[in-house]
């Protein structure tokens, strides 16, 4: 219906009609306003009664009779011109929020409202002659104005629920501070925890484990994670701190939620050394950026121990591997490669020929003669344990890197 078309018949009332119509839908709002909240008590009773603190009065009666006055005040002005809604919905839909309830109820009960305000309206407009085509306008400006009060509760109910998150997230990020944070609380730890995880009704675990993500080149939606799990989106590198990370069923949950990220969960640890699994966890994340550890999903660092150990201190390493394999500098690179991949296939098994051969994919002959020449490069040290231990761990250093097969 156009707006020419709502103006032709509700203006085609004479002036002084609309106005007798006006002065006595006026004058019974406060009995029609009572009426309408017993109405709408005896249908929700446990709708709870908010009291205006200057008046006295339930806040529910005067957000009723102030929507009836703006819309009588309405009719005078014309129908066609723009609905003033009372603020104070807003502060319903508030309410609503902080009651823990949705609009749905709040809803049925303004479409209620409106409702027997309409019954008594089409009333009046009987005993002031007021043609129908007009009251069908009126009827038709109603359920609009109808809308604007549902859009103002909507309204406040999504100003609510965004200072509620913003107070959560400031919350939940001084939880994380203080989880991830290494420099010691003493004895304070447990009991600032437990206020701080009180506030945003966080249980606490007794062990967790923390996840760094790593954003996606592409546009990705945030890991749909229940409340039990703290995320941070907002630092460069997201993280997680997962509760009870080895209950049954945690792993897959986890991996379904992070579906298109990829980053790495550290181990599990108790909840005053978070700070430790992060710092696994960040590790993991590095040597995957650097592709010695597999990204494209949720890595867990309990699955790539050796490398999250030995790949880490790679100067350490580096200098120890200079050391003890001088020997093969004085072979060439393929040759020298194949005397290293032997070497750690014999330290691995501390088998004979045969079973070495087997897992280097050649024949046992080729074996025992790279054995001998190995024997001849290092003299007795590769029967000294530690000297073997510590040629093991360079050249399985090695092989994550790729160095070797």
């Amino acid at each position: 219906m156009t707006a020419a078309t709502v103006d032709s018949a509700w203006r085609a009332v004479p002036a002084d009609q609309l106005l007798a119509f006006a002065e006595q839908a006026r004058e019974e709002i406060p009995v029609l306003a009572g009426d309408i909240l017993r109405e709408i008590r005896t249908e929700y009773p446990s709708l709870p009664v908010v009291v205006d603190e200057s008046t006295g009065e339930p806040m529910s009666l005067i957000g009723i009779r102030r929507a009836l006055e703006h819309f009588v005040e309405h009719l005078a002005t014309g129908l066609g011109s723009p609905h003033v809604h009372p603020t104070v919905f807003q502060d319903f839909g508030r309410g609503e929020l902080l009651q823990g309830r949705s609009l749905d109820s709040l809803q049925a009960i303004y479409r209620l409202g409106v409702r027997l305000a309409w019954r008594r309206l089409a009333e009046i407009g009987q005993q002031a002659d007021i043609p129908a085509p007009a009251m069908y306008e009126l009827a038709e400006s109603g359920f609009q104005y109808l809308d604007g009060l549902v859009a103002e509760s909507v309204r406040g109910y999504a100003e609510a629920a965004a200072r509620q998150a913003g107070e959560r997230l400031r919350l939940q990020r001084r939880l994380l501070d203080l989880l991830l944070d290494e420099g010691g609380h003493g004895g304070q730890l447990e009991s600032v925890l437990t206020e701080r995880a009180a506030r945003i009704g966080w249980p606490v675990p007794r062990s967790v484990a923390v996840a760094v993500l790593v954003p996606p080149a592409r546009e990705a939606l945030p890991p749909a994670l229940g409340p039990e799990v703290l995320l941070d989106m907002e630092r460069e590198q997201p993280l997680m701190v997962v509760p009870e990370p080895d209950a049954a069923g945690r792993g897959e949950l986890l991996r379904r939620a992070t579906a298109g990220w990829s980053g790495a969960i550290g181990p599990p640890v108790g909840i005053a050394e978070a700070a430790k699994s992060l710092r696994w966890a960040q590790s993991a994340v590095a040597l995957m950026e650097r592709g010695l550890l597999p990204s494209g999903g949720l890595l867990d660092c309990t699955e790539h121990t050796e490398a999250l150990v030995l790949l880490p201190p790679e100067e350490l390493i580096d200098d120890l591997g200079r050391r003890l394999l001088a020997p093969l500098e004085e072979c060439g690179p393929t040759h020298g490669r194949r005397l290293a991949e032997t070497l750690l296939a014999w330290l691995e098994t501390r088998g004979g020929a045969p079973e070495v051969a087997s897992r280097l994919g050649v024949h046992p002959q080729t074996v025992r003669y790279r054995l001998r020449q190995i024997r001849e490069m290092w003299g007795e040290a590769v029967d000294d344990p530690d000297r073997r231990f510590e040629l093991e761990l360079v050249l399985r250093a090695r092989r994550l890197r790729g160095e070797l097969g």
